[in-house]
């Protein structure tokens, strides 16, 4: 069970935390997720797609369908959680409910499951995804800044959110295709040319379904200068 500081600790007796699954008072307090609730969310186990980090059902299987299919700039991708009905509902909260608590367990449960590998690859900065300002004054945050910004702090890896800029507002995603969503994300971002110092990036987002949005950021940092991107995602789903 993952636990929380001793500040977070007396936070909590005060401010009771919610789980980010049943959204219930976490019992016993102290903890960021419900024990039983750890069971409902889909961990992601090996073998996985060499590319993005879904799962496959082989080990001779080096990349998923997707991956076969479209080009994929980034090099590598890893996430920690199947995308469900379950985890679907627990970001839902986070981005419409303002529930960045529970940014708090996933983060922790990256840390914990990925961070390993993360720091093997060592990467020079993390890059959030942005958003548009449009969309960050409506919601007031974003929440693959805020995954970020606590992974900065866990793995000790700077996070910079000036490289990377959204500057086109899109269509919603979710009811694209494949093909429809990377035309949709032409030219919403750009990047500012990289230092010298910095040639590897960890790309935070929250989810990845088809990857239009992690290759999309891609394209404008290897154009910059970038020369290895890892996506790092909570979820990931199938993609189309």
């Amino acid at each position: 069970m993952y636990k929380t500081n001793c500040l977070e600790s007396v936070i909590s007796l005060l401010f009771p935390r919610r789980c980010p699954v049943c959204k219930d008072i976490v019992i016993p307090r102290g903890s960021l997720i419900c024990p039983d609730c750890m069971g409902k969310l889909s961990w992601i186990h090996g073998p996985t797609c060499k590319r993005c980090g879904k799962e496959v059902i082989s080990r001779d299987i080096e990349y998923c369908f997707d991956c076969t299919k479209h080009k994929r700039t980034f090099d590598c991708g890893m996430s920690l959680i199947n995308y469900n009905d379950i985890a679907s509902h627990s970001m839902a909260q986070i981005k419409y409910n303002n529930k960045r608590e529970y940014l708090d367990f996933y983060s922790e449960a990256i840390y914990r499951k990925l961070g390993p590998r993360i720091l093997r690859l060592a990467p020079d900065i993390l890059i959030p995804v942005p958003v548009h300002p449009t969309r960050l004054k409506t919601r007031g945050f974003n929440q693959a800044e805020e995954l970020a910004r606590r992974l900065s702090l866990k793995l000790n890896i700077p996070i910079n959110t000036s490289i990377l800029r959204r500057v086109k507002k899109t269509a919603p995603q979710k009811n694209l295709g494949p093909s429809e969503r990377l035309r949709n994300l032409e030219q919403a971002f750009v990047a500012s040319p990289l230092p010298p110092r910095i040639r590897s990036i960890l790309l935070i987002d929250d989810i990845y379904t088809t990857g239009s949005t992690a290759e999309a950021c891609a394209r404008v940092l290897k154009r910059a200068g970038a020369e290895y991107i890892c996506v790092l995602t909570i979820f990931i789903g199938a993609g189309g």
